[in-house]
C-alpha cells in the first residue's frame, strides 16, 4: 500500500531546478519546463496539445510557447514526462518531441489503462496495450537524470493507477493527486481509481521534507481567486480542505465518493483519453489519410 512504502530516495534540497509554468485556460492545464541550473537539460511535464472538439480541429499554440521558450533559452530538450493518462486535455508530447527530441516518459501502470480504455473505445489488436508507444515506463523508485539533476518517479495511484509523482530536487510534480490547498484532492470515481488508495498516495506525498515545493497539473481558482500552482508540504499539510493532517483515511474516503457522485464527466475526457493512452498520438488513419475519434455511447 502506497502509504506504507517509504520515500524511495533521499530528497536532495540544495539542488533547486528552475520552474517556468505555462498555464493553458481552456483546460485549466499547467505545463512546465524544468531546467538543470547547473546545465541547458531540461524536461517538460505535462504538455498540451489543442482541440476545438465541436470543429475537430487540433492546434499546437500551446506547445509552441513550450517550444519557442526552450529554444529562445538555448535548453536541451531530454524528457517528456506525463504524471498519468490525462482526461482532461490532450498531451503535446509528440509533436514536441518531433520538434526538439527528447524522450517520453510514463507510469508503468500505462498498461491498465491501456487495458481498460482499450475495450472502451473498442480499439483493435492493432493498438498495443504494452505501454510500447512510450520511450520509458517508471516503476516506483526508478530515477533518472536531467542534465546533473537525478530525477526519481513514486507511484502515486488512485486517481488513476498509473499516476506518478516526479521529484527533481527540491520540486514535486504530482499531477491530479493533489490540488492547491484550498482545492483538496483530485477525483477517484474514474475506472481504476480508488479514494482509499488517494489517501494513501498523497499522505506518501506528504511525507516528503516539508520544504520541498509541490507543483499542480490543475487550478480553477475556488472562490474567485487568481491562478496559483505552487505549494510546499508544510503548506498541504497545514491547509489541504482534504487531506490536512488529522483527516483519517475513513473520512477522507467518504468526502471523496461524497463529492465524485456529484461529478460530471470532464469536457474532452473522450478525446484525451484515445489520444494519451497512445502517448499523445492520434488514432491511426484510414486508406485516405483521415483519422477519427469514437463516441461510446452510454459506456463512461
Amino acid at each position: 500500500m502506497p502509504d506504507q512504502t517509504p520515500i524511495p530516495h533521499p530528497v536532495d534540497l540544495t539542488v533547486v531546478p528552475e520552474v517556468t509554468a505555462f498555464f493553458d485556460e481552456p483546460t485549466n492545464t499547467v505545463t512546465y519546463v524544468v531546467r538543470d541550473p547547473a546545465s541547458t537539460a531540461c524536461a517538460v511535464i505535462d504538455s498540451v496539445m489543442d482541440i476545438d472538439y465541436a470543429a475537430g480541429r487540433i492546434t499546437y499554440t500551446s506547445a509552441d510557447a513550450v517550444i519557442d521558450h526552450i529554444r529562445s533559452h538555448g535548453l536541451t530538450l531530454e524528457w517528456l514526462i506525463e504524471t498519468h493518462v490525462h482526461a482532461d486535455h490532450l498531451s503535446g508530447a509528440p509533436y514536441i518531441q518531433g520538434k526538439l527530441g527528447g524522450k517520453i516518459g510514463i507510469g508503468a501502470d500505462i498498461t491498465i489503462v491501456q487495458e481498460t480504455f482499450g475495450k472502451v473505445f473498442n480499439e483493435g489488436t492493432a493498438f498495443q496495450r504494452d505501454g510500447s508507444q512510450f520511450d520509458r515506463l517508471f516503476k516506483d523508485g526508478d530515477a533518472y537524470q536531467i542534465g546533473q539533476m537525478t530525477a526519481f518517479a513514486m507511484h502515486t495511484p488512485g486517481h488513476t493507477p498509473a499516476c506518478m509523482t516526479h521529484v527533481i530536487g527540491d520540486a514535486a510534480f504530482v499531477g491530479d493527486t493533489l490540488f492547491m490547498p484550498d482545492g483538496g484532492s483530485a477525483r477517484a470515481d474514474f475506472p481504476g481509481g480508488d479514494a482509499r488508495t488517494l489517501y494513501r498516495s498523497i499522505r506518501r506525498v506528504l511525507a516528503l521534507p516539508d520544504a520541498t515545493r509541490l507543483f499542480m497539473c490543475h487550478d480553477y481558482g475556488p472562490n474567485g481567486r487568481e491562478i496559483r500552482w505552487e505549494t510546499t508540504v508544510a503548506s498541504q499539510r497545514a491547509q489541504n480542505i482534504h487531506v490536512h493532517d488529522g483527516i483519517t483515511e475513513d473520512a477522507f474516503v467518504a468526502l471523496r465518493e461524497a463529492r465524485d457522485a456529484t461529478l460530471a464527466m470532464p469536457r474532452l475526457i473522450i478525446p484525451s483519453l484515445q489520444v494519451n493512452m497512445r502517448a499523445g498520438d492520434l488514432p491511426p488513419a484510414d486508406k485516405d489519410g483521415r483519422r477519427f475519434l469514437k463516441v461510446p455511447i452510454n459506456t463512461l
